[in-house]
């Protein structure tokens, strides 16, 4: 991992404070079908592309499918499935990105087969595929953090910081998929601005854990994560590195508006 830039698609913070890890992550708040319309802003909170957001429960699996449409006719789509009992553990995670249905870039993981691939037509094309070291029920991508966070709120809300293992992908030297151990925290209560609301979310952080050496030369911005507040907890908001931590930070609100405005500190109590 020395030089290596990884992406780590929701990761944490954990300086100083003890971990909890976990072998298995326990359902305490079962995802059902759900459909909205959210929005890709600009980390400063211009919107630049308008979402469509699908989750539904199919063969006892939980299937999710984010697509993103911009004016110039790029595309993005995330695909996520995960199972929910008898503990949760994701299956598959995929993102792709297209531009007048040609494919820019894809990743994808396979957490059964323990497979990821990943195809970049920037500048050269690359396509790797990979092993990756699976932990079920601990490891995750993509929209899965979100899901994962849900059952975790209680624990985190509490003080807890728990460990878990993240897919990502490393662009230096090579392209070429890694699994990185991430460690989340509860970072406060906040309230943000979207389509002319002002909505309140509990903020949860996603830190990498990087060895030091590798911090002398890369820089892997964390991820932050809003799940709403009061319960019951869902998705409100997102903003991190698209997918590679050199890709530009976005936001992802769940209400979609012309403009979106920043998380500030609530400071207000609030039952949970």
């Amino acid at each position: 991992m020395f030089v290596k830039k990884l992406t780590v698609l929701f990761s944490i913070c954990a300086a100083g404070f003890f971990a909890t890890s976990l072998f298995a992550l326990e359902v305490t708040e079962p995802a059902g079908a759900a459909h909205g319309y959210p929005g890709l802003c600009s980390i400063n909170g211009k919107k630049v592309a308008d979402g469509e957001f699908r989750q539904w429960v199919k063969n006892k699996r939980l299937h999710v499918i984010i697509t993103y449409k911009f004016p110039d006719g790029e595309v993005y789509e995330e695909q996520t499935q995960l199972r929910q009992q008898p503990e949760l553990i994701q299956e598959k995670w995929s993102w792709k990105e297209s531009k007048d249905g040609k494919s820019q870039r894809e990743f994808s993981a396979d957490f059964v087969s323990g497979i990821a691939t990943a195809h970049v037509r920037e500048e050269k094309n690359q396509d790797v595929s990979g092993k990756i070291n699976v932990e079920p029920g601990r490891t995750f991508a993509g929209f899965g953090f979100t899901i994962a966070l849900s059952n975790l709120r209680k624990r985190l809300l509490n003080g807890e910081q728990v460990q878990l293992k993240a897919v990502g992908f490393s662009p230096f030297p090579t392209l070429s998929p890694q699994v990185v151990t991430v460690t989340i925290s509860h970072g406060g209560l906040d309230r943000m601005r979207m389509s002319g609301r002002s909505l309140k979310g509990d903020r949860f952080i996603v830190h990498p854990e990087i060895f030091f050496l590798a911090k002398l030369f890369v820089d892997v911005p964390d991820t932050n994560i809003w799940l709403t507040n009061p319960a019951p907890a869902g998705f409100l908001r997102w903003e991190g590195p698209t997918v590679l931590p050199t890709d530009p930070l976005i936001r992802v609100d769940l209400v979609s508006g012309a403009q979106s405005g920043s998380a500030q500190p609530s400071g207000a109590n609030s039952k949970r």
